[in-house]
């Protein structure tokens, strides 16, 4: 049923309508003039004063749900004169320091009582996401189970220090063993439970779904991964900025192709003790990434490959000295066992956060291909390992350095570019794409389904031929 919302703080309704209705997990606002509730009268007073009073009210409003300003994905301006769009605008950022929503702004030509400016909100609310998630996931989170499609990855999870303004830091911890009896990979894992403690944050040590060697990079362990951060943000508390993953020995395998492949979840890696196989570190342009080795970690030329793939880096990070920030060490007199010294990576990581919307990406599909990374997106079904992106975002302009698909996707929003401003996409100096592009509640719903990230959510997207 729904729930009709009325406050004494915000104006009486003038006309067969609700101050505000909830509707499930969704609640919407009624157009909102600039009404002095003590009063019923319109604020005498500049067009900026004017805006202020609309928010406020929308404020009292959503109040009434629990909610605040902060919740808010979409928001309407109306104008009678689009020549107080600067004031408008001056007035109504200062409600919004920091993520705005969505927005639209019209003129139109006439208000009620002959107003000069009213506000819609259309709050779709992140606690709808929330509800879904811990409707989908609780029960496996408390029984420390995912299960999908016949396949299990069990978990264990510890839990260190208080939680932080900012929400909690999550590590996602890789056990070693590979190709090797369950009963002998159950034992590293739990080996790996006790393993590190960090000084804040959810320690989690899943158990592999598989006990093949390449049971931390098969198919499937992405959806798994994606399962266990958007229950973790939802049941524990945690930042999606501060996602750490690390691994030691076949887990170290693993961090070597999950880093890269899904690089816009992590804010930093370590990989312990692992071989590297064909993994490209090309993705890991806002990674930073550690490499722990021993020295006389010879099998399969662990310890040559790492002194190889650290020196990959450093060429990397020659090229763009601000990204791929690394670490190599190769740990004297130890081999595959370092005695504990790669543990000083957990406070490495910890001092660093994801940066959810880089202005420069490098996109390269690795074994297991996926749909979108960071604000690109490609048709799953034409891509293919190895294929690459490069782009770059300056202002309100895309430069496409390099692209190997027919077609791209550009997702946008408010924190990205001015999208009240024209658009601008090229690729090698032909312009693929000039002007608005729409602010949609579907597309900001579409993708808040499709990554489960709040930190990824967009509010429209371009599609370019190439």
């Amino acid at each position: 049923m729904n729930k009709i919302l009325s406050t004494k703080n915000a104006p009486a309704a003038i006309g067969p309508y609700s101050q505000g209705v909830q509707a499930g997990n969704t609640v919407y606002v009624s157009g909102q003039l600039y009404f002095v509730p003590e009063t019923g009268e319109l604020l005498e007073g500049t067009i900026g004063e004017m805006t202020e009073q609309c928010m406020k009210n929308i404020a009292a409003i959503l109040a009434e749900a629990d909610c605040t300003l902060a919740d808010i994905v979409k928001t309407t301006i109306f104008l009678k004169d689009l020549n107080d769009f600067a004031a408008v605008n001056e007035a109504y950022g200062k409600f919004f320091p920091k993520n705005p929503p969505a927005r639209a702004c019209v003129q139109v030509a006439k208000l009620p009582r002959d107003a000069k400016v009213e506000i819609e909100a259309e709050q779709v609310l992140l606690e709808a996401w929330e509800k879904e998630v811990k409707k989908k996931y609780h029960r496996f989170w408390m029984l420390k189970n995912f299960s999908r499609e016949g396949l299990q990855m069990k978990f264990d999870y510890r839990v260190f220090g208080e939680r932080p303004e900012d929400g909690r830091s999550l590590f996602i911890s890789m056990h070693g063993g590979g190709n090797a009896p369950e009963a002998l990979n159950t034992q590293q894992w739990r080996n790996q439970i006790r393993l590190y403690e960090p000084r804040e944050g959810v320690y989690v040590a899943p158990r592999a779904p598989w006990d093949d060697w390449n049971m931390w990079f098969k198919p499937g362990l992405d959806e798994f991964f994606e399962a266990l951060i958007q229950t973790a943000v939802v049941e524990m508390g945690v930042n999606p900025d501060k996602v750490y993953l690390l691994g030691y020995s076949a887990g170290g395998d693993g961090v070597w192709r999950m880093a890269p492949r899904m690089a816009d979840r992590w804010a930093a890696a370590s990989m312990m003790a692992g071989h590297p196989g064909e993994a490209s570190q090309v993705n890991l342009r806002h990674v930073p990434f550690m490499i722990w080795m021993g020295e006389y970690d010879g099998a399969y030329d662990r310890n040559k490959l790492a002194v190889e793939k650290g020196l990959v880096m450093d060429s990397l990070q020659r090229v763009e000295p601000a990204g791929y920030i690394h670490e190599t060490h190769i740990v004297k007199g130890k081999g595959h066992w370092m005695d504990r010294a790669d543990t000083v990576a957990i406070a490495w990581m910890t001092k660093y956060k994801r940066n959810a919307l880089p202005k420069e990406i490098v996109w390269r599909q690795e074994e297991v291909v996926r749909p979108f990374m960071y604000w690109l997106g490609v048709d799953l079904e034409t891509a293919r390992p190895g294929m690459t992106v490069v782009a770059e975002l300056s202002g309100n302009e895309i430069e496409i350095e390099t692209c190997d698909y027919s077609k791209l996707r550009i997702y946008l929003n408010d924190r990205m570019v001015d999208m009240d401003k024209p658009v601008k996409v090229t690729y090698k100096g032909k312009v693929l794409f000039e002007g608005k592009v729409a602010r949609t509640a579907k597309c900001i719903a579409q993708t808040l389904c499709e990554r489960g990230d709040r930190e990824l959510v967009f509010s429209g997207y371009v599609e370019v031929g190439i």
